[in-house]
């Protein structure tokens, strides 16, 4: 075991923290899962861990995390293509991908309640710095051999501020309905294996009505979900439910839509709950900002205020947001040679446009590189679709532009009237119909992280 793991230290030391897996009903407490490996030390050598959020994802990582690997979370679905490159790019020595019985040049291991391939070359990586300790992905199913470099002080750091203003107790049972790949989905696991608490496992979809009948079950007392998951939800009329056991749900991954949040923070004031919108990009480990829930409703629009130990800025050339804190990341690495150094940033550029009001809160106006220019003129992407959204109701929309030539709008509605959005368009906004294209899809397509697959929308329109 990995002694000097403050994280692990901490997580040892919290008696309540549970892991139940839903398919099964197994339920393992901390002991469980850390007594039951006899890893080999991994200090210094890399573990690839494709994984989802079921229950073995989850023993996975702390199995391998005790024995001091440096962990790539990566999802269990990537095509085996992607994984080939990633794996001839980074030679690990661990790779854990129950989808795979056999590896070419690994050797199948099996531990208590854990099997894996090993390399039969021990020791044979490039040095890795001794910062590194997650390495996490950007790019959902595209499976890019860029990661992001973090160390544990980031996860604890940003673990730690959460902690500081989500009301999470020993005795709350959290749904894990997102994957431990994704940033948004690692932090709650963190958050809640620091905290105390229950984390159910192996769930279906939110928007499935399995995941409704394991509500009931378990009697979850927290929610967390992405824009496209709350569009869905809100379709499906989760602001009328009754749900007793929820305190409190919380929304990341991208800008909801401000009628949305309107309705989810009424909803939570009408019914004794509490909505939390945050803001985060892997690079910063999880989260940047919180918006309080008593500001809210004044301020719907807002991702809100800095977390605790955590500043920003915007810039006074560019406009683009700054964040700074100690959950910010060591850099990127590209290739093998890249994980020798860790080398954290005075202040993150977020890459989004943004500006910030009297009172320090922050409001997002768009991507820098989300634009399209059309005869002459730019059009913001994301502001387009909060428009569209909320003056016809589209829930979900995306815009995107295709080589400056036309923009494209992509939508699931049964009943558009394309028309009149087009008129609207060019009579507001100058954007002549002859440079609009409407693509009707009967789903969007999502990335790994539940996030609209701009790229992929881009190229199945392209390809017909």
């Amino acid at each position: 075991m990995d002694t000097t793991s403050a994280f692990i230290q901490r997580v040892g030391q919290n008696k309540y923290f549970k892991i139940i897996d839903a398919a099964t009903g197994k339920e393992y407490l901390w002991n469980d899962v850390v007594n039951a490996a006899s890893l080999p030390n991994l200090n210094g050598q890399t573990a690839f861990l494709y994984v989802d959020n079921s229950a073995n994802s989850l023993i996975a990582f702390f199995q391998f995390y005790v024995a001091g690997a440096v962990l790539a979370l990566l999802p269990k679905n990537l095509q085996q293509e992607r994984k080939d490159v990633l794996e001839a790019t980074y030679n690990p020595l661990i790779i854990f991908d129950e989808s795979r019985p056999t590896i070419n040049n690994y050797v199948s291991e099996t531990s208590g309640l854990l099997s894996w391939h090993q390399s039969p070359i021990p020791g044979h990586q490039s040095p890795i710095a001794t910062q590194i300790k997650i390495l996490l992905s950007t790019s959902g199913t595209t499976g890019s051999p860029k990661l992001v470099k973090l160390s544990e002080e980031n996860l604890l750091a940003n673990a730690d501020s959460i902690l500081g203003f989500l009301p999470i107790q020993e005795s709350d049972i959290a749904p894990l309905n997102l994957p431990v790949y994704y940033s948004y989905g690692l932090s709650v696991l963190t958050t809640h294996a620091l905290a105390g608490g229950t984390m159910v496992c192996g769930l279906a979809d939110v928007i499935q009505k399995e995941f409704w009948l394991q509500w009931e079950q378990f009697a979850f007392t927290s929610l967390a979900g992405v824009p496209f998951s709350y569009e869905m939800l809100n379709r499906l009329g989760f602001f009328k439910k009754d749900l007793p056991s929820l305190r409190y749900f919380t929304q990341a991954g991208g800008k909801l839509n401000k009628d949305l949040v309107v309705k989810a923070a009424t909803y939570a004031a009408e019914t004794g709950k509490q909505f939390f919108v945050m803001y985060g990009q892997t690079e910063a480990t999880a989260r940047m900002s919180w918006l309080p829930p008593g500001e809210t409703l004044a301020k719907p629009t807002s991702i809100g205020i800095a977390i605790p130990g955590g500043k920003f800025s915007v810039d006074s050339e560019t406009n683009e947001l700054l964040y700074s804190g100690k959950n910010v990341f060591g850099g990127y690495a590209e290739t093998k040679a890249d994980l020798s150094s860790f080398e954290p940033e005075d202040f993150l550029r977020t890459g989004d446009v943004a500006t910030m009001d009297e009172d320090g809160f922050v409001y997002i106006t768009g991507r820098m590189k989300r634009f399209v220019k059309l005869f002459g003129n730019r059009i913001g992407l994301d502001e387009m679709e909060d428009i569209i959204k909320n003056t016809f109701g589209m829930q979900p929309v995306c815009c995107n532009g295709v080589e400056d030539k036309f923009l494209l709008i992509s939508h699931t509605s049964s009943v558009v009237d394309e028309k009149v959005i087009t008129a609207f368009l060019f009579t507001g906004f100058g954007i002549h119909p002859t440079a609009i294209r409407w693509n009707a899809l009967a789903a969007l397509p999502l990335t790994a992280n539940g996030k609209i697959d701009y790229q992929q929308i881009i190229k199945d329109y392209e390809g017909r």
